[in-house]
């Protein structure tokens, strides 16, 4: 049963549908407008376009998603009446993005094609060879293959994606009849042990093919440095960075500095991307930005990019038109930084790729995009589909925050259904849960059951050293080491030269294994009646951890724990109840305006003394926040710290109920805007649950008064954080310590 309720949508306040007349026989969307509203008009044009979609929570909440699912048929026959050209006449959003990925299409590609109407594209490409489609593709716009999955069934998108194979340059990863691992070694610290051990751990199962790639707690350089140089070790020792990369997923801005402090230390460069100009702006990159870091990518490795549908909206930049077009157009620059590489390289991308690759990280954001499992399945089927069609290598995270509606069980059936269509590569961690970023993705031997499943290979190359390494045999059976990740250890010291025995190795690599799991950080070992489950008993944790992040969403505030702040001034946001605070984000980014008042006094009151003020908010996780031992240790180290370093701190704590990252945001600017000077603000918040730890994380924004004047100038590009505090991860104190320094570097 949904642990939503039946009523859980009818409880959202949520934009009509869009309704959709009569549709005349052959007419397709430009003469419907002419015809209902006498004119062309845009914004009919973009409620349309994103009425042709499966239901999405996100599309609803823009205003595009059909009223139901009469409306959503007759939108797809408009649109499958609709000439290509006549799209490509229309773009949805215009900007320097738009201009840039359009301007590396080749029209002539098209040939008859140029002619054709959206319905006339589908039949063609799903009765086609390979070959035929891999001829026209590069003619084809994004915006047409975005309007195109809308028309297609998921059994059609399996078909066509079944059908396309881009691979990486000099790899089978992207091949046909094989399916990659992308490796994702996370630690609530940074530590390098549980980074390192966690690579040992998918060796152990022979799993890992397509990259090493860390999400950082810290970017200050020296600590990505770091892992940078401890992914890099693994493989220089293990003979295989010629076949595997490494990355680390800071913001590429800081991987450039590590590679300019330290030349060779970084391998594959990373960026999460958006679909228009506005939205990457709060990634902070720009289409200038990223084609000058495209054209410094002159080794084997080029770039690595990570998108998802719903990431434009949820930061306020959905311009009135849908998820599936917005991310679409991520691909489509994706295309044209692909180019570049090459270009830089001396090559020609259309004929000879660059090793650039594209994660769709579906399902990561949350409710307020999608709820359900099926819903997962579709966006993955489109996405592979519209990235194979833009000529791109791409896999796919097939993933769920806790709070969605979306079980362990489901993920395996999403799996299931997702696999045929064939993605280049899958995310791959210990178990289904980050240690670090708390969701639900896909586990080691998740790999090893898909593989049994489905009959996909590893990349040769890999594969051979896993066979090398005596994980797996020479007919490809699991050996005796087969999920011993002390083994590999064992392995790694020896090419190292380390002159102990065996059995020292081995006992040092379990005193480590021990401090690694008191930290928190699982670490899969052997595995239950097959090779493909996990051990019963960490297959009992992780049920454990899941049901406590499921307890850990629906807590709120406790009154009397507010009570023990001192110096409280205690707001609330215009979220109705938890439910709305979890389905609608953007409910718990506002202040009610009683508490807009209070912030007006307050801001009297503090007569522009301070130039720091601290705000605590429960997040998607009270628990974290009141937890014995986790905000207040902090709260007394933190303001020690600052007072040590000279800010002038303000005594009050603001509290915020159903507060979001954003809802700090209004408090800076109703406290600090034109008031001369930086002035900081520091949100401690908690973070969604699901690492296994109960986290807080403190976002710090520092502006002068007139940045925080200005609309629209303060968001998470200029906001540094520190994450992972717990007395289990990040100790508080620690914590405090390191948010001084974040702030005065």
């Amino acid at each position: 049963m949904s642990e939503w309720g039946p009523c859980a949508a009818a409880e959202l306040d949520l934009p009509p549908g869009v309704i959709v007349g009569h549709v005349e026989p052959s007419e397709d969307i430009f003469a419907y407008i002419e015809r209902v509203a006498g004119r062309f008009d845009p914004a009919l044009y973009l409620r349309l376009l994103g009425a042709a979609n499966e239901f999405k929570e996100g599309d609803a909440i823009v205003g595009v998603s059909a009223a139901d699912e009469t409306a959503r048929l007759a939108a797809r026959q408009l649109l499958a009446n609709t000439p290509l050209s006549a799209i490509d006449l229309h773009a949805p959003h215009r900007d320097e993005l738009c201009e840039f990925v359009r301007s590396g299409l080749d029209p002539a590609a098209l040939g008859p094609l140029a002619q054709a109407t959206l319905g006339e594209l589908k039949a063609f490409l799903l009765a086609a060879a390979e070959a035929e489609i891999h001829q026209i593709s590069p003619g084809l716009s994004s915006d047409v293959i975005g309007c195109l999955v809308k028309l297609m069934s998921n059994a059609e998108l399996t078909q066509l994606g079944a059908n396309i194979f881009n691979a990486l340059p000099g790899s089978q990863i992207g091949a046909r009849g094989y399916l990659g691992a992308r490796v994702q070694p996370n630690s609530p610290t940074d530590n390098v042990d549980d980074i390192r051990w966690q690579v040992f751990d998918a060796f152990a199962y022979a799993v890992g093919d397509v990259l090493l790639g860390t999400n950082p707690v810290s970017s200050e350089p020296a600590s990505v440095l770091a892992v940078e140089q401890t992914l890099q070790e693994v493989l220089l020792t293990f003979g295989i960075d010629h076949l595997l990369p490494h990355c680390v997923l800071s913001h590429i801005d800081v991987q450039a500095q590590v590679e300019e402090q330290q030349p060779g230390s970084t391998e594959l460069w990373f960026q999460s991307i958006a679909g228009t100009d506005a939205a990457n702006a709060t990634f902070d990159v720009s289409v200038d930005k990223m084609v000058e870091y495209a054209r410094q990518r002159r080794g084997r490795f080029g770039l690595y990019f990570e998108t998802g549908q719903g990431a434009d909206f949820t930061n306020g930049h959905a311009h009135g038109f849908d998820m599936v077009l917005h991310e679409s157009r991520k691909y489509g620059l994706t295309r044209q930084l692909a180019r570049q590489v090459a270009i830089a390289r001396g090559t020609d991308w259309d004929t000879q790729r660059s090793w650039v690759h594209v994660n769709d990280v579906a399902g990561f954001i949350g409710p307020e995009v999608f709820r359900t499992r099926e819903q997962l399945v579709r966006c993955c089927l489109e996405d592979i589909v519209m990235g194979k069609l833009h000529g791109l290598t791409i896999g796919l995270d097939v993933c769920s925050t806790l709070h969605m509606d979306v079980t362990l069980d489901d993920l395996d059936w999403c799996l299931e259904q997702v696999a045929p269509a064939c993605p280049a590569y899958l995310m791959a961690l210990p178990t289904k849960i980050d240690p670090m970023l708390g969701y639900l993705t896909t586990g080691y031997q998740d790999h090893v059951r898909l593989r049994e499943q489905f009959g996909f290979r590893v990349n040769d190359g890999m594969w051979q050293f896993f066979q090398e390494l005596g994980v797996i045999d020479a007919a490809g059976q699991p050996t005796k080491h087969f999920g011993d990740p002390a083994w590999v250890y064992l392995q790694f010291c020896r090419r190292q030269g380390d002159g102990r025995s065996d059995a020292e190795i081995l006992a040092a690599g379990k005193r480590t294994l021990q401090e690694i799991d008191g930290r928190g950080v699982f670490i899969a070992k052997g595995f239950g009646k097959r090779p493909s489950q996990l051990a019963p008993q960490l297959r009992y944790k992780i049920e454990h951890i899941y049901q406590d992040s499921k307890r850990c969403l629906w807590v709120e505030w406790n009154e009397d724990f507010i009570a023990q702040i001192p110096q409280r001034v205690v707001l609330q946001t215009t979220s109705e109840g938890r439910l709305d605070y979890i389905l609608r984000p953007t409910g718990g980014e506002q202040l009610l305006s009683s508490s807009l008042e209070q912030l007006g006094q307050l801001r009297q009151q503090q007569a522009e003394q301070y130039n720091v003020q601290i705000v605590v908010s429960e997040g998607l996780n009270a628990l974290a926040v009141m937890d014995e031992g986790q905000l207040q240790p902090l709260l007394r180290k933190l303001r020690s710290e600052l007072a040590a370093a000279g800010y002038r701190l303000a005594p009050e704590t603001i509290v915020v109920k159903s507060g979001r990252v954003r809802a700090g945001y209004r408090i800076g600017q109703s406290l600090f805007a034109g008031i001369a000077g930086e002035r900081n603000l520091i949100h401690i918040i908690g973070e969604r649950p699901g690492s296994g730890h109960h986290t807080l994380s403190a976002y710090l924004t520092t502006a002068t008064g007139e940045q925080w004047q200005t609309t629209g100038a303060i968001d998470h590009n200029i906001t540094k954080v520190v994450s992972g505090i717990a007395t289990t991860a990040l100790a508080p104190e620690q914590a405090a310590v390191d948010i001084r320094r974040v702030l005065t570097s």
